[in-house]
């Protein structure tokens, strides 16, 4: 029982009466205009002009409902008064592209919202009124209420006090059903259509992908600098006594790493901030020899074999490419078992070649041992190279070797 009564208690509920009543408020600056046809035509019955009044307002009430600002409001006022938490409207294109039906849904909402608005806001008066004027201590003994023809006049005792309370309890309840009304209707006019579903959902999947392409440009680079790193002050730590010249060579190839992998930082850190000044380009294959020099200052025997033109790759496909090159050159020096690297990057009319082999030693012929620890390496790669519809192989090449190979389909420019 307290149960049922507790939605009368609560202000929402009355919150999104007077947002009712307050959108038929707002239209009655319109009824001046609407009852202008009916003026030109006195010669009409009563009962036609005023359907021809009602027919003018809600269509004018109507045409309010098809300007473009309109709906963003409508979903604030929503969500404020009501408590229905409406997303945001797609974008003007993914509304441009609905159906007539979905752009009329506005309109709708607004005609109900009025309708809704008069209905209860006439009918909540009357019944407060009624509770105010029934008991007879309250007014003289000629007051009462009468509305069309039926009529009810104060009594003294508790009868007169029990309607009062019901008519007071019928107000609150007629303001529960108004508001509830709205709130069934909002999600079903406000929300979002078909169309912008669709549209909503296609940004929440392109958001997605770039947040994983973030993530795989933030791990490949950070991975390979930490590991360059680790091998080169391992290097200068041993060399230094003996070779200080090599030392610093060493070290100053863990500054040039690491100014590159806080470049890639700033970069994946700007994007994320969708602030894209200040924030360095995205590693290419025009790179490639600087990451060369790197691994060399590591103390890594790098064979290259460039050929065709690969410097006129651009876009996803360089990118990529430089990504696969780098994360394969790391797995080399992180569980390789020394000896030269061999690279080859192959560039044709039709597709890009990339290839990475190292020498892995006795028991290295395992997809485990070329990629351990997080797993993301070869995953990543793999996610990499589908999404530009190549192809991509790793695995043993022999008995101590393992080979990274993948296929990109590019058309260079003429």
């Amino acid at each position: 029982m307290t149960r049922g009564f507790r939605p009368l208690l609560r202000g929402s509920t009355y919150a999104g009466a007077l947002f009712a009543y307050c959108g038929a408020l707002v239209s009655l600056p319109l009824l001046p205009f609407a009852a202008l046809p009916a003026l030109a035509w006195p010669s009409a019955p009563e009962g036609v002009r005023f359907v021809l009044t009602v027919l003018v307002w809600a269509v004018l009430i109507g045409v309010i409902g098809l300007a473009r600002t309109m709906r963003r409001v409508l979903i604030a006022c929503a969500r404020r008064m009501l408590g229905v938490p409406l997303p945001d409207p797609a974008a003007e294109s993914a509304r441009s592209t609905a159906p007539g039906a979905d752009r009329l849904r506005t309109p709708l909402w607004l005609l109900s919202h009025v309708a809704l608005g008069w209905a209860g806001a006439q009918s909540a008066v009357l019944l407060v009124c009624a509770g105010l004027l029934l008991p007879g201590g309250w007014a003289g003994a000629e007051a009462g209420v009468s509305v069309r023809g039926w009529s009810l006049r104060p009594e003294h005792g508790w009868q007169s006090w029990a309607a009062a309370l019901g008519c007071l309890l019928l107000a609150a309840v007629l303001c529960l059903a108004v508001t509830g009304a709205l709130r069934w209707l909002a999600p079903r006019l406000l929300g979002p259509s078909s169309a912008e579903r669709l549209a909503l959902a296609a940004e929440r999947e392109r958001a997605l992908a770039e947040r994983n392409r973030l993530a795989h440009e933030l791990h490949d680079s950070i991975g390979h600098t930490l590991t360059a790193a680790t091998i080169q002050a391992a290097v200068a730590g041993e060399v230094l006594g003996a070779d200080p010249e090599a030392a610093r060579a060493a070290l100053r190839s863990i500054e040039e790493s690491t100014r590159a992998a806080l470049e890639d930082l700033d970069y994946v850190l700007g994007m994320l901030r969708e602030e894209q000044t200040g924030t360095a380009p995205p590693r290419s294959l025009a790179d490639l020899p600087e990451l060369l020099d790197r691994l060399r200052h590591a103390g890594a025997v790098v064979e290259p074999e460039l050929s065709g033109d690969f410097t006129r790759v651009r876009g996803t496909a360089a990118r990529a490419a430089y990504r696969i090159l780098q994360e394969g050159l790391t797995n080399a020096l992180r569980h390789g078992a020394g000896g030269p690297i061999r690279v080859t990057v192959t560039a044709t009319p039709d597709a890009l070649r990339l290839s990475v082999v190292n020498r892995t030693g006795p028991g290295g012929d395992s997809a485990t041992t070329a990629f351990p620890t997080s797993g993301h390496g070869l995953p990543g790669l793999t996610e990499r190279v589908r999404l530009l519809h190549g192809e991509i192989t790793a695995g043993p090449d022999g008995p101590d070797h393992w080979r990274l190979t993948a296929r990109l389909p590019v058309r260079l420019p003429a």
